[in-house]
């Protein structure tokens, strides 16, 4: 009988478990539930940014791409995306100007100082990264949508 290396045996593993994985159903629910109220953006170039940088996370129109139905990155996805939608929700907008206000300058915040999008989202969504001033831009129409 032929012993096979380490390696060899290794690898079969990975890929016998790679494909075990792929069974757990967490990750794969891809229904966008409806949008309920969308947020009311100073312009259309605020709302653009917004839907280039932020939605697939931060709203109700998700698109799921084709690596969010394969694990462990599905799991992953699944998560930033359930998250975002707790923290900020673009397609579920409070009606209450106080609250909207709130809600814009929190997120005009969080671009200001290079949390949002995270670094890692780029890299699977070159369109998504904001240099200087497009961040520059989008922060000044959060700001102006949260003044109006």
């Amino acid at each position: 009988m032929k012993k096979w290396p380490w390696w060899v045996k290794t690898l079969v593993i990975l890929v016998v478990l790679f494909g075990l994985i792929q069974l757990i159903p967490f990750g794969h629910n891809h229904q966008n539930p409806a949008v309920v109220v969308e947020a009311n953006f100073d312009g259309q170039s605020t709302k653009d940014m917004v839907k280039a940088s932020c939605y697939d996370c931060h709203s109700n129109e998700t698109v799921w791409p084709w690596y969010s139905n394969v694990a462990p990155v599905s799991w992953l996805t699944a998560a930033d995306v359930a998250e975002g939608r707790d923290n900020l929700n673009f397609s579920d907008w409070s009606s209450n100007s106080v609250v909207s206000q709130e809600l814009f300058g929190a997120a005009a915040e969080v671009v200001s100082r290079g949390k949002m999008p995270p670094f890692y989202y780029g890299w699977m969504h070159p369109q998504a990264v904001l240099d200087a001033s497009t961040r520059q831009q989008l922060v000044d129409g959060l700001q102006k949508s949260a003044g109006q």
